[in-house]
């Protein structure tokens, strides 16, 4: 006699199941609703002007062309190199003080410069460009102190805008390299040392290509930092130093020339699309930083 096992009904949980699903779908809606309002119609707001021409109200490629052309060129040529420069010495200073912090025996002085980090990468704007000014200004305190116009010393100039960048891009390295620092096994150092490896040795064969992702990610979170700034070039340097945000503000206003507004919304697009490409090139590199240092 063969026994016979109660069947047991699975509809009753793929009903619940498929209940949970649809319950997700309502809670996440206000958040989509946001984030089409939000994000959605600005987009779409810049990418119909950017497309249209104001005399005609036709669609064209005409302002993206003028966005490529002339001192609208010139203005994103130095926004790209102004974020590369200052993203790479940030990059290059930051490492080894996120080194220090990781290595060093004083909690308490670690939490400060995270948390100091935290701050100062955050900020930004007109009261730094006002603290950088009131210091290193023509008449700033250290300006005269340490006589650092007899020197060359302009804080008004590309090289200015760049040591006052590295102010809030420095702290946000530290706060990016941080984690994968302390991902780093210690049974590699101690692997390395086994086999003869000296700590510079270390360095080059072993941590930094295991770093070398999470630099480049880095990088490129700090070059969309810098790319992205307006209010303290503005305050500093107004348009002496030529950047696409401040092309982008005077073609709104009208402070050259009048009727450029769908030229700001098409050089609007080209910093959409610099910023595409930025993230392109970070999320890889996390993820596989990421695979490393799990």
């Amino acid at each position: 006699m063969t026994a016979t096992l109660p069947r047991v009904d699975t509809a009753p949980a793929a009903a619940v199941k498929r209940r949970r699903r649809s319950l997700g779908w309502v809670a996440v809606v206000p958040l989509l609703a946001f984030t089409a309002v939000a994000f959605g119609l600005p987009a779409w707001a810049v990418l119909d002007g950017a497309f249209t021409v104001k005399s005609t109200g036709a669609y064209s490629t005409a302002n993206l062309t003028a966005s490529w052309q002339g001192a609208y060129l010139t203005a994103l040529l130095g926004s790209v190199k102004l974020s590369a420069v200052s993203a790479a010495l940030a990059t290059l200073l930051g490492l080894p003080l996120a080194q220090a912090v990781v290595t060093s025996r004083h909690r308490a002085l670690r939490e400060a410069v995270l948390t100091a980090s935290g701050v100062l990468a955050n900020f930004g704007g007109v009261p730094l460009a006002f603290a950088f000014v009131a210091t290193l200004g023509n008449a700033g305190v250290l300006t005269r102190h340490l006589g650092l116009t007899d020197k060359g010393w302009d804080l008004y100039s590309f090289w200015g805008l760049v040591v006052v960048y590295l102010y809030f891009l420095i702290p946000l390295m530290v706060l990016t390299i941080t984690p994968a620092l302390e991902g780093l096994r210690v049974q590699w150092r101690e692997a390395a040392q086994n086999n003869g490896a000296t700590n510079a040795q270390y360095w080059l064969h072993v941590a930094l290509p295991v770093l070398l992702p999470t630099l480049l990610g880095g990088f490129v979170l700090l070059f969309g930092s810098a790319f992205a700034a307006y209010a303290t070039a503005t305050a500093i340097v107004g348009s002496s130093v030529p950047l696409i945000t401040l092309q982008i503000a005077d073609a709104l206003s009208g402070n050259v020339l009048v009727g450029q507004e769908n030229v700001a919304l098409a050089l609007s697009l080209d910093m959409v699309l610099v910023a595409g490409l930025v993230m392109a090139v970070y999320l890889p590199l996390q993820r596989r930083s990421a695979r490393w240092l799990a």
